[in-house]
This record gives structure tokens, sequence and C-alpha cells, in this order.
């Protein structure tokens, strides 16, 4: 796990404090039993809004944020492992969990309403030492306005293979999967399509390298940077790439028609030698039904089987358009996955 060690320090506290008592300095020191520290992947404006409901209801409990990446994230915790800073993990990958849970860093605790989560979004012990919210998948994000400038149209995009195009090349922006889980999701989806004995999923990812401009460090940055015109192609995931077709963007959506890879935003509590009870309130709220409403609103998929509210999705059942995803095997490959990745092709990475 040294890869993770070596970028950890590359974290933000992003939620702003007037929505939180007693931010003082930004220290995750507390001793205040009522004050817990959150650490979460989730957007930023996501955290906002969710944050919202949680005080309106828990007005008692101050909640210290700390917001990155997916797999910076998973850096600090793993670095933490002795002296555990965070209380739990909030909305951050289920397979990233899952080497936590290998990790023996999971506390098992089984929140209000568990029962209600479908079976396969949850670890499958008898007290789950994990829990998802949502599931969330890859899209590819097109200017229609700059790709007929190369003499395409956003309709000749439909497929991985179709970002291999060579008019492409030097227009397509991916997130970089050892700090993005929409990266990582997206190359063990490729890994995953092509045959994950052989190399023919990297065989399809140094072809697509000849088409990259950049890997950035965040899954949303390339819906924004297609969306500015920064690029032609941005591979990113569902909610931020709505979000900027609803805020008036010229961009098409495309669901990759061999299907999208996808992770579930999960919880868990983190073991400590004293576990704070208002660690536990927290996560009997985010699998809450008033929890699953707001998450509705930007994903396709709850983990609850209800039916989602989120607007923009294909017609079909977004279940249908998932691949055959096997979390466990991304979790315990994941550090060798990532060091290819990051040999192969980490020469046109974002620098922070």
């Amino acid at each position: 796990m040294k890869k993770f060690i070596i970028i950890m320090f590359a974290i933000i506290v992003a939620v702003p404090c007037v929505l939180l008592t007693g931010c003082g300095n930004g220290s995750t020191d507390f001793e205040d039993s009522s004050e817990i520290t959150v650490y979460t992947a989730l957007e930023d404006e996501n955290v906002t809004e969710y944050l919202e409901l949680f005080s309106a209801k828990h007005p008692d409990i101050t909640v210290h944020i700390v917001r990155d990446s997916t797999g910076i994230i998973t850096a600090r915790l793993l670095a933490e492992k002795n002296n555990p800073v965070a209380d739990l993990v909030w909305g951050t990958a289920a397979s990233s969990l899952l080497i936590l849970d290998e990790e023996g860093m999971l506390e098992p605790y089984a929140p209000a309403g568990v029962d209600k989560i479908l079976p396969q979004f949850k670890s499958g012990k008898s007290v789950p030492t994990w829990v998802g919210n949502n599931a969330w998948e890859t899209v590819f994000v097109i200017n229609a306005v700059e790709i007929e400038k190369i003499g395409l149209e956003a309709s000749d995009i439909n497929g991985y293979q179709d970002l291999l195009r060579p008019e492409l090349k030097d227009h397509v922006v991916m997130p970089n999967p050892a700090s993005s889980g929409t990266g990582l999701l997206t190359v063990t989806a490729l890994l995953q399509l092509n045959g994950r004995e052989t190399d023919n999923g990297w065989d399809y990812m140094s072809a697509l390298h000849e088409n990259i401009q950049q890997y950035t460090h965040s899954g949303s940055k390339p819906a924004r940077m297609a969306a500015a015109g920064e690029c032609i192609v941005g591979i990113s995931f569902g909610f931020p790439a709505i979000n900027q077709k609803k805020q008036g963007a010229p961009v098409e959506i495309v669901f990759p028609a061999e299907g999208s890879g996808w992770d579930l935003e999960s919880n868990a509590l983190i073991k400590k030698s004293d576990i704070n009870p208002a660690a536990k309130t927290f996560l009997d709220w985010a699998i809450s039904d008033e929890a699953m409403n707001l998450y509705s609103k930007s994903y396709p998929i709850v983990t609850n089987g209800k039916a989602s509210t989120y607007e923009g999705f294909p017609d079909h059942d977004p279940v249908e358009q998932l691949i055959e995803n096997d979390l466990a095997w991304i979790a315990a490959n994941r550090e060798n996955i990532l060091d290819r990745w990051t040999r192969m092709f980490d020469g046109k990475s974002e620098t922070r």
C-alpha cells in the first residue's frame, strides 16, 4: 500500500464552516464527544446539501468534513491505520472500503434500517462492515459544438471503441484511477469487459492513451472541461455530466453501449479504541429514508431499491446499463492495477 501513503497529503476541507459549528482552525484533533470527523469522496455540492439536512435533525452534533477524491481519501485512511483520525467514512467507493475491511480497519455496525438495503449493496457479513448508499457509473460527456470542428458529430460516439477514432487525438480527458474512483471504475471496467485474464484491456488503454489530452485528479473535472470546450470528450460520471447539461452547456451525454463501469458510494465505521456514539447516529441517518431521497435526486440507483427521481438518465432500467462488476476482484487487484497503469500512462496526469 505504499503508493497510497505517498499521495496521502493532498487533503482539503471542502465544506464551508458556516454549515458547521466549532470549525475553529480546521484541526481534526477533537475531544468533544458530540464532534465527529467524517472522511468523504462525495461531490462538494452534495456534501453541502446533505449536511444541511443532517444538521437540522441533529443540531447537537458537529460534523468536521475532510473531502477529496476516492484515491486520496483511501490513501489517508490507510496511512492513519495505527492512529485513526476519522470516525467514519461516508460516500466513498465500496471497492476502497473492501481494502480497509481486509486491513481490519472497519468496525462492524448495523445501522438502523440496514435491512432495507438490498443484499448486493452491503457487505455480506452478519453484522455489516460497510453499507452502500447509491451507485455511480461511467459516462462520456461530448461537446457537441467542438466535435463538429474535427468533422464528427456527437452521435458518432456510442461506445469505448469510438474513443479510438484518429480524429479524437489529444481531445479526450479522463480521470486518473490512482486518485479518482471514477477513473478506477472505468479502468477496471475496461479490464473486465476485455477479459481480465488477458492483456486486451491494457492494449485498449494503450490505444486510448494516444487520444488522451490529460488524466485529471477528479472524476467530475472531465465533465466540466468538456462543457467548457477545453476538451471534446470527457470521461466522467452521471451526476456532474447531467448537471453541466442542465446548466446549458452544449454537451451530449453518452452511456457506453458496452456497459458502464460502476461502484457504490458507501459508509463505514472506523475501528478505534473509543467509538463515538455520534458516529453511529450519523451512519443511521446516512441510510435513512430522507437521506435516500436526497441521493436519488443525483444518482439513478439507490441501494434501498426505491425508484430514483434522477433526471437525465436513459429511459431504460439504469441497472441494465451497469456491467457485471466484481468489486472483490477490484479490491484484491487494485494496487497491481494502479502500479501498472501508472508505469504505462502517468505522464499525461494533471499535477496538483
